[in-house]
Parts: C-alpha cells; sequence; structure tokens
C-alpha cells in the first residue's frame, strides 16, 4: 500500500493495539481526522499512529480526553509532530503533572492524620474542622485538595 493511499483502520489498531473501536470513539471525540477513500473506507496517516499512542500514555497520566484534544488540535494534521511540538507538549503537561505530584504528596503525608487516628467521630474531627468551615469552600474533602485551614 502506497503512502497516499494511507492505512486502514485495522493497520492502525495492530500498529498501535487499540481496539478498532477505541479507534472509532478517538475518531468520533476528534483526536484524529481519517479521510475516506473511494471505496468510503477510513484510511489514516502514518502520524495518527503517533497521535493515537500520545492519547494513550496522556490518559495513563491522567488527562482527560478534553485535555489531550487541546494539546493535539494545536499540532500538525498533515503531518507527524516535530520534536518541537512534543516539546511544547511536554511542557505543558509538566506543569500538570507537577500540580498533581503536589497534591499526591500532601494527601499522602496528611492521610494518617485523617483516616488513621481511627476515631471517625464528628466531635474529633470538628477540631480540624469546627462548624464545618470547610464547606463553604465547595464539596468534597478541601483539605486534602489544597484549601489551608486559616483561609
Amino acid at each position: 500500500m502506497s503512502a497516499s493511499e494511507g492505512l486502514s483502520i485495522g493497520e492502525i489498531a495492530a500498529r498501535t493495539g487499540l481496539a478498532v473501536s477505541a479507534i472509532r470513539y478517538y475518531e468520533a471525540e476528534g483526536l484524529i481526522a481519517p479521510w475516506r477513500n473511494s471505496a468510503g473506507r477510513r484510511r489514516f496517516q502514518r502520524a495518527d499512529i503517533r497521535r493515537l499512542s500520545f492519547v494513550m500514555i496522556a490518559q495513563q497520566f491522567g488527562f482527560t480526553l478534553p485535555q489531550i484534544r487541546v494539546e493535539l488540535d494545536r499540532l500538525p494534521r498533515h503531518r507527524a509532530p516535530t520534536k518541537a511540538d512534543w516539546t511544547r507538549i511536554s511542557q505543558t503537561f509538566r506543569t500538570g503533572l507537577d500540580t498533581r505530584i503536589a497534591r499526591l504528596e500532601r494527601l499522602r503525608d496528611t492521610l494518617d492524620g485523617c483516616i488513621g487516628c481511627g476515631c471517625l467521630s464528628l466531635e474529633a474531627c470538628a477540631l480540624y474542622n469546627p462548624k464545618d468551615r470547610a464547606a463553604a469552600r465547595g464539596t468534597g474533602p478541601r483539605y486534602l485538595m489544597g484549601d489551608s485551614p486559616d483561609m
């Protein structure tokens, strides 16, 4: 098959390890944009292998499809991304990962104070959150999510 004919969805699936249904889903989400040949079959560029690999890796790091789409939309569709393209994306993702790592470290370091005490009582926890002040900041475990008790 010549490069001008593109790759079939089966070839893309074999190269990426993704199910054909997953590739169709990513297409529907706008992460890849195959074209149709004269027989109406999807055809993909070789660059789509890299795009799909990036999607899989980014998802493993916890990025959402909307976050991934924003970055992929900045890449050219007509050619494979360059090292400079990937460097720019990695800097953006590094910032997000650093934030997530800091949040996880904070959770790790404070988890034993909440769950490890064994009390699980409102009376004892009221010492850390009198009159449920944290509720004014939003839902969820506000202090573990990064809010400071002295705010």
